[in-house]
């Protein structure tokens, strides 16, 4: 494939017959040869939200060739709208149009319009072809890439949904600046996982570029999402459907999930939630003392630089963390198994935390 004008970087996705790239720069929205070669045929259905539409939907839309039919689906904006009943609304669009399995959805959004459009493309006819246009940092460094799919149920965050590869990611970093400043921290939250996770140089790059980062700069903002986009594609190569590996990428998620179930979808960010959950696993690790008091701050430090909350929801008892908890995806026979640090940059899948170590942090970590 030829190069493509306003690329800086081309990562790909390892999963045999159905490996894709991940073309990371700017311009890329209104570039037709970023995301045209990716469609499956000339039926091609747009589903955004409806603050990302006024900003993006018409360059998107006027870059496509004019013999391909396309149409369009705009959805609310928000956690709380991940749902069946809105992926409902892609089906029908799908179905009123005619659509057949040679289809292509684009999702033109955040994590939430990313979600619902990969599952839609997962279920539609049984299976049909989507590409990732992330325009938050959050689905660019995380939900965009790896084929989770998915909606929310009122009992337990993304329990409804599907394992589906897209046939492309395109990155477009200039959708950045118009993303708010609350939304920027929250992205900044699964970047930091990365770091905490599985590259402690990364980490410390991190902390050395943070004032950057917060303050929109194109060029540090661009290597922070393809480095998090690097690790996270070498970790879906190597576990596609998290039976191992992957759920490592759940750093902080246990607690963060239970926060935003509890609080109500859209009360705190997911970025915002995953944040104070990130500090609640440092702190437990430190507690168990797999990491010193040293190591300890260093995470809090860098979470709360990044603009993000270190205290869990005021109110939020033990019993209400240990109810959503136990519905976490990654417990198996009702053996709550927790991501926790050894190290920062060395995360392990720990399924013999002790009850009591638990339930002391619940009970007396700081609530905000």
């Amino acid at each position: 494939m030829k190069p493509i004008d306003g690329v800086r970087r081309t990562l790909n996705v390892a999963l045999g017959e159905r490996s894709y790239p991940i073309h990371i720069g700017t311009g890329l929205v209104g570039n037709a040869d970023a995301i045209t070669p990716y469609l499956a045929g000339r039926q091609v259905m747009i589903v955004t939200n409806e603050t990302v539409a006024p900003l993006y939907l018409d360059a998107l839309r006027d870059a496509l060739p004019g013999h391909l039919d396309v149409r369009c689906v705009v959805l609310p904006d928000g956690e709380r709208y991940k749902t069946v009943e809105q992926v409902g609304r892609i089906w029908d669009a799908l179905l009123e149009a005619g659509f057949n399995r040679r289809c292509t959805l684009i999702a033109l959004g955040g994590g939430v319009i990313g979600d619902m459009v990969g599952f839609a493309a997962a279920s539609y006819q049984r299976g049909v072809a989507f590409i990732q246009v992330p325009t938050t940092l959050l689905a660019q460094v995380d939900s965009s890439v790896g084929g989770k799919t998915g909606v929310n149920h009122p009992l337990g965050k993304n329990m409804i949904g599907a394992f589906w590869q897209p046939t492309a990611v395109i990155v477009d970093i200039a959708t950045l600046s118009t993303l708010p400043a609350r939304e920027l921290s929250a992205g900044l939250a699964e970047v930091i996982k990365y770091g905490l996770i599985r590259d402690e140089a990364f980490l410390g790059w991190l902390e050395d570029s943070m004032t950057p980062l917060r303050d929109g700069d194109a060029d540090t903002l661009a290597h922070a999402v393809a480095l998090s986009c690097q690790i996270k594609a070498d970790v879906v190569a190597e576990d596609e459907t998290e039976q191992g590996v992957r759920a490592l990428l759940n750093l902080g998620h246990t607690f963060g999930h239970a926060i935003e179930a509890e609080q109500g979808y859209g009360c705190w960010l997911h970025g915002e939630a995953v944040g104070a959950g990130m500090a609640m696993a440092a702190t437990l690790s430190h507690r168990l003392g797999w990491i010193d008091a040293a190591a300890l701050e260093r995470c809090q430090t860098v979470i709360e630089r990044a603009g993000l909350p270190l205290s869990a929801p005021s109110g939020m008892t033990r019993d209400d963390f240990l109810a959503h908890m136990r519905r976490d995806k990654k417990n198996i026979d009702d053996q709550l198994r927790l991501i926790l640090l050894r190290a920062p940059g060395d995360a392990c899948i720990s399924a013999d935390t002790p009850p009591e170590t638990l339930d002391a942090l619940l009970d007396s970590y700081p609530r905000g």
